[in-house]
């Protein structure tokens, strides 16, 4: 039977995974809607060789482009985020791959959640702000979370099969990033050209830069709070510079399941979109002759205090997380601009934290009120670089 994709973020890095992907299983994977934020000449492109029902284009200053280079298709052209947000929604898919960078991709998720759809899942961000609600609605609806971040799909394998009620800890590994071995006293000096430069993984610009000041871990932290229903003080995080083991889940008599791979996101992304089946796959695997050392380190909270900033907007719940991802996110691109320094990012996502005006429920107008305020606050904070 063919499963049917929606694939939101598709010029993304994670989207043109995904459509490497599809390529390779065309008999059983068929691409239904496309959308992309602005990149209009590879979305275009995309929609010519996968010959979807419908595409999104969200920067409604390249509609034109789009809609006078697919004039002559049967394919429809939706635009903006009403567009993105209505593709989303539209239940005649088996599956929606949410692949949006950010804070952008947590309302997609619910909208497809709230329409009982299946959703691959690799925008953290969406189960960061807005856990509680996605949560409910997936129970209300019946809608499935299929983990693509490389931490929770090892998880989420290792746990198949198993009572999750054993389970005594889950440890999601991290690699430290490029920055993992250089002298603390010169945080401040990092540029972003030197924090793009990940060691293991090629990633979009901001989850790069979220894995150099490690506040990717954090978030993997809360989002694997939400996906498998395990409190914060049995979720550790251990430095794997490798990034060949993926994740592990220890057991209550010791024993521990890990999965490995090659550090390649088509794999994730493979299962979920093929899932609860492991196909035969073309990319790269293990050569055992050459993998080598596999080691293990402590995490420097010092040398990374965003991890401890997730644990304790986890910890205090409500609002919290919400913030702490908007403010990270919004503070992530002012220092890819070269207005803050490295070391800032943390400071001002602790300060935003810190003052804003706490809530314990919140709902869609609450968060989007919030992540308003919060971008408003950063944007405006006074740093002299």
């Amino acid at each position: 039977m063919v499963k049917r994709l929606s694939i939101l973020g598709s010029t993304g890095s994670i989207g043109c995974n995904a459509l490497l992907v599809v390529e390779n299983y065309t008999d059983d994977l068929q691409v239904v809607y496309l959308t992309a934020n602005k990149n209009s000449e590879l979305l275009i492109r995309q929609a010519l060789k996968f010959r979807p029902e419908g595409v999104v284009i969200v920067d409604e200053s390249q509609a034109k482009t789009v809609e006078n280079s697919l004039k002559k298709e049967t394919i429809e052209v939706l635009t903006g985020r009403e567009g993105l947000l209505e593709v989303a929604k539209r239940d005649n898919v088996d599956l929606v791959l949410n692949g949006i960078v950010g804070g952008a991709g947590m309302e997609p998720t619910l909208n497809a959640v709230k329409a009982g759809n299946n959703v691959a899942l690799s925008n953290k961000e969406s189960l960061v702000m807005a856990g509680d609600l996605i949560t409910r609605a997936s129970r209300k609806s019946g809608a499935e979370i299929y983990p693509v971040d490389s931490e929770h799909s090892a998880i989420w394998q290792c746990l198949r099969g198993e009572d999750i009620s054993e389970v005594r800890k889950l440890i999601l590994t991290g690699s430290g990033g490029p920055f993992r071995t250089r002298r603390l006293e010169s945080f401040a000096a990092i540029t972003a050209e030197e924090a793009l430069k990940h060691p293991n993984w090629d990633m979009g610009a901001k989850i790069t830069i979220d894995s150099a000041t490690m506040m990717n871990k954090g978030l993997e932290v809360i989002e694997a709070y939400w996906l498998f229903n395990i409190p914060p003080e049995k979720i550790e995080i251990v430095i794997h510079p490798q990034s060949i083991i993926h994740s592990m889940v220890e057991f209550q008599d010791g024993s521990v399941k890990a999965q490995l791979g090659v550090p390649d996101m088509k794999i994730p992304i493979q299962y979920a979109l093929s899932y609860p089946k492991h196909k035969f796959t073309k990319w790269e695997s293990l050569d055992w002759n050459k993998v080598g050392e596999l080691t293990f380190e402590k995490v420097d909270l010092m040398r990374f205090p965003s991890i401890q900033l997730a644990y304790a907007a986890l910890e205090r719940g409500g609002s919290a997380p919400a913030v702490l991802n908007v403010a990270n996110e919004t503070a992530v691109y002012r220092f890819l601009r070269g207005e803050i320094n490295f070391t800032e990012i943390p400071m001002i996502v602790e300060e935003v934290c810190t003052k804003h005006t706490w809530k314990k429920h919140l709902n869609l107008d609450d968060l989007l009120d919030l992540e308003s305020w919060t971008k408003a606050f950063v944007e405006a904070k006074q740093i002299t670089v």
